[in-house]
């Protein structure tokens, strides 16, 4: 899938946010190492703490499909400049991301940029699953 193709999954996830508090509307499509796309939207809540970022939406319906590796994340918002995913989604996507894994922020007005997800997050948690066992 090109690289327009998944930016333009995100914007259509984007329509479906529900965003009442921020106003801002963020989609994300995912693709995984095997070639699917599982997409997403933020869903916030009244008690803040509970909303979900678009990312996480997509990546816990991927995992719950059965996903096993991401190779691309898509974020596409509606503020105007490029936003990146926040920690607590770097830290999620860590899990399954490929280590060649990229983010590619879509921005309203057409920006674009594609960044290295280990350049986003350089030291994860993931490696302690190893010290754990």
């Amino acid at each position: 899938m090109s690289t327009g193709d998944l930016a333009q999954k995100a914007k259509d996830a984007a329509s479906r946010s529900y965003s009442p508090y921020s106003q801002v509307k963020v989609g994300c499509a995912l693709e995984t190492k095997e070639g699917r796309v599982f997409l997403g939207c933020n869903v916030e809540n009244a008690s803040f703490s509970l909303t979900l970022c678009a990312e996480r939406v997509a990546l816990f319906k991927a995992v719950s499909e059965g996903a096993t590796g991401v190779r691309r994340v898509a974020i596409w918002s509606d503020t105007g400049f490029l936003l990146p995913p926040c920690g607590a989604c770097l830290q999620v996507l860590s899990e399954w991301m490929e280590k060649d894994g990229e983010v590619i922020l879509v921005s309203e007005d057409g920006q674009e940029k594609s960044i290295p997800f280990a350049d986003l997050l350089p030291m994860d948690l993931s490696g302690l699953k190893e010290h754990l066992r």
